[in-house]
């Protein structure tokens, strides 16, 4: 029987003007009998309120909900405490982005002063976060790498989950090609709001970071952090690749949900997999990306036996997503193929 009666999947864009199109926000809403919606709004604040819309009709009506958003949800082990931060960390850190950013109804906002005010107070200088467009100057932001992750520097420049997805790019990174950083300082205030709506906040819980590397029952409505990129999404999906990717991801979720894959998802083998890593910063400050089970081996890298992971492959039930008939996992048919329905950086 399947977990989740919806699967939301949201593409997010730190654009400083309202956007649609390519490099914009794209939202995937998939009902586990397979109707579709996909929304295209211009504005974070108009995606906010569709978001909102869409949990508060499935908390009317007893649905539950996972819902994927494509940033990450944590920062390395060490960044709160160096923020001198208290409390839990991923919490304080959530909290004290939000306080930071202003980020108003037609989109403009201030990530890039953002970003140059926590390396002031991490650094005093243009350490950690970098990258921005030209025309702005900042002593603490510089739009070069600043190569200060070194070998006596303990705050990392990824964290594990960024180390076993070859491709993904850090955290600190504020613009340009495949820049994930301001999408972070974005999308986190917005994260924040929707999981502590009085209206469903008792039924939400954030994974990991508040359900454990788990699937507890009484979370409902569970927030995710995905990476698209990790599957091959399907072209005739879009175009532009944003939409076909969520509708994508959104029914691989849906097809391994079906199939009884999607539980295991959420308990990832941390420590086996890499040599007894201590899973207890995923949970607390890291977070981890919802789909990951195992490494992506480099190609040319792979042991022996190889593993089929050079592009996504198919591994503890992770589904080859442009190819529906091979959802399949060692030894173990998946069964049913996916429903058929028809410069800053982001």
């Amino acid at each position: 029987m399947a977990l989740f009666d919806l699967y939301i999947l949201v593409d997010w864009s730190a654009a400083r003007v309202p956007k649609t199109g390519r490099d914009s926000i794209w939202i995937c809403r998939l009902t586990r009998d397979g109707a579709e919606t996909v929304a295209n709004p211009p504005t974070r604040a108009a995606a906010r309120a569709l978001l909102a819309e869409m949990l508060e009709d499935a908390a009317a009506n007893g649905e539950r909900v996972v819902a994927g958003f494509d940033f990450p949800f944590g920062y390395p082990t060490g960044f709160a405490g160096r923020l001198g931060l208290r409390g839990t960390p991923w919490r304080a850190m959530w909290d004290e982005v939000a306080r930071l950013i202003d980020d108003r109804d037609d989109n403009e906002n201030n990530r890039f002063a953002v970003g140059a005010e926590l390396n002031r107070r991490v650094s005093g200088a243009r350490f950690p976060f970098w990258g921005c467009p030209v025309g702005f100057t900042h002593e603490h932001l510089g739009p070069q790498h600043h190569r200060g992750h070194t070998a006596d520097e303990p705050l990392k420049e990824r964290r594990l989950i960024d180390e076993w997805m070859v491709g993904a790019q850090p955290c600190w990174k504020l613009a340009y090609t495949g820049s994930v950083g301001s999408q972070v300082l974005t999308g986190l205030p917005v994260v924040r709001a929707l999981r502590d709506d009085a209206r469903w906040a008792e039924r939400t819980r954030i994974w990991p970071f508040e359900t454990g590397l788990g699937l507890p029952d009484e979370a409902r409505t569970v927030f995710a952090e995905v990476w698209p990129s990790w599957w091959k999404a399907c072209a005739k999906l879009g175009p532009p690749n944003d939409k076909a990717q969520v509708r994508t991801v959104a029914r691989i979720f849906a097809a391994a949900d079906r199939n009884g894959v999607l539980a295991a998802w959420f308990s990832p083998d941390i420590g086996q997999e890499i040599g007894g890593a201590d899973p207890r910063p995923v949970v607390e400050e890291e977070a981890w990306t919802l789909g990951v089970t195992a490494p992506r081996v480099r190609r040319g890298k792979s042991p022996s036996p190889p593993l089929g992971l050079e592009r996504v492959g198919v591994r503890r039930g992770i589904p080859e997503a442009s190819e529906p008939s091979r959802l399949t996992r060692p030894q173990q048919s998946l069964g049913h193929p996916l429903p058929p329905m028809g410069g800053e950086g982001k």
